[in-house]
């Protein structure tokens, strides 16, 4: 296909800023038209270099860093939908923007389902081009920071957990003072992730006792009841992984942002699983399964009904009564009554709906730990409403 180089022009001023030294790779059989996407790219700023071949574009990417490929869709002896594909497996750090004269919905779709940054038609005009490849590089530029800002987190963690796991191995001699350095180990880990989360200690003792509660009202034994407290303050983790841009948004998550902020619970879960380490595993367990939904509608693993682990729903409970009744950067505090109208509205959706009702039907054991979380009497207050548990129990 041969274009005339008229229709392209004026070439107007367009607001850009591209990164200085950005190398881009132009791929297509035409000289005409890679003398011409060079010439309008070049005049913002970019290092072009251009192929006439999928085979010459490979040679090109293995010489030099390429920044983005600009390749054609239908060139001799090769497609450039296959060229597209193996340059976004092998080189994650490139972008890719197709460029193509068929206007054919199927390559656009496919071009985008391979994970194409972007997708032209000739003719374009020149604002167009130079638009499509500056929001490439800006995506491509913000996926590497987050990549590389992820996986120092990751590494990060990955060290402190590994240093916790062996200080509790090496405590295992003394089971009484290795239980209490395990609680306050755990403790002061969720209040890290917490901090980030501008939360304060109380929102993960009151979560914790209101999960003790519950799974003492749900009929588990002590022993469980009382590792799960100990283990629930690390539910939210994984949000150590999580970005502050999306992490303190005062305003609504966009979908993008809410995919990353789910993410969390794998974070978390990668954090903690494998340890072999009891407390440590279950506190995993209740990391992944907390956000899953009784309907099947929850993340990450839309689990639906009793296939999500009871210690999963007792977390989901607690933890939104608590979120609710706590404020916000987005909005204040509800009252218990209306938090409590609010959860009951999901019952049987969102949350189980027997551990829902064995929880509000301990309304005044609930409200108590609440009031006592900020006078440091929780923990004596969660003895007497698990007294009046055993209580219940025996009439």
């Amino acid at each position: 296909m041969r274009l005339d180089q008229l229709a392209f022009l004026p070439i107007t001023d367009v607001v850009t800023a591209p990164i200085p030294s950005e190398r881009i790779l132009i791929v297509d059989d035409e000289d005409q038209i890679c003398t011409l996407l060079a010439r309008l790219l070049g005049a913002q700023g970019y290092d072009c270099i251009t192929a006439g071949s999928a085979a010459a574009g490979r040679r090109a990417l293995k010489e030099s860093p390429i920044a983005l490929v600009l390749s054609d869709v239908n060139m001799p002896g090769e497609s450039g939908i296959d060229f597209t594909s193996e340059v976004l497996a092998q080189y994650p750090d490139t972008a890719v923007v197709m460029v193509t004269g068929m206007d054919d919905r199927r390559f656009a779709q496919v071009a985008i389902d391979l994970g194409a940054y972007g997708y032209i038609l000739k003719p374009f005009k020149p604002n167009e081009l130079i638009i499509n490849v500056g929001n490439a590089l800006r995506r491509r530029a913000l996926e590497i920071e987050n990549r590389g800002h992820r996986e120092q987190l990751e590494q990060t963690v990955l060290e402190r957990t590994s240093a916790l796991r062996d200080t509790i191995a090496r405590l295992e001699t003394s089971d009484l003072e290795l239980r209490c350095i395990r609680e306050e180990t755990i403790r002061r880990l969720s209040w890290a992730a917490e901090l980030r989360n501008q939360e304060t200690g109380e929102h993960i003792v009151r979560m914790s006792l209101y999960c003790a509660l519950l799974a003492r009202l749900a009929g588990l034994d002590p022993e469980r009841a009382e590792d799960i407290r100990i283990a629930s303050p690390m539910h939210d983790v994984g949000k150590i992984g999580i970005p502050d841009r999306i992490l303190l948004k005062p305003g609504r998550l966009t979908e993008d942002e809410r995919t990353v902020m789910e993410a969390h619970t794998e974070i978390g879960h990668r954090i903690l699983a494998g340890s072999n380490i009891e407390l440590l595993d279950l506190a995993a367990l209740m990391v992944l399964t907390h956000h899953e939904r009784i309907d099947g509608t929850g993340y990450p693993a839309r689990l639906v009904g009793e296939a999500i682990p009871i210690e999963g729903r007792i977390t989901a409970v607690a933890d939104v009564f608590d979120a609710l009744t706590s404020d916000r950067v987005y909005r204040p505090a509800f009252q218990p009554d209306e938090a409590r109208e609010i959860m009951e509205k999901e019952r049987g959706t969102q949350f189980d709906a027997e551990l829902l009702d064995l929880f509000f039907g301990s309304f005044d054991d609930v409200l108590a730990i609440k009031r006592s979380a900020n006078t440091g009497n929780a923990e004596q207050t969660l003895a007497r409403a698990l007294a009046h548990v055993s209580a219940r129990a025996r009439n």
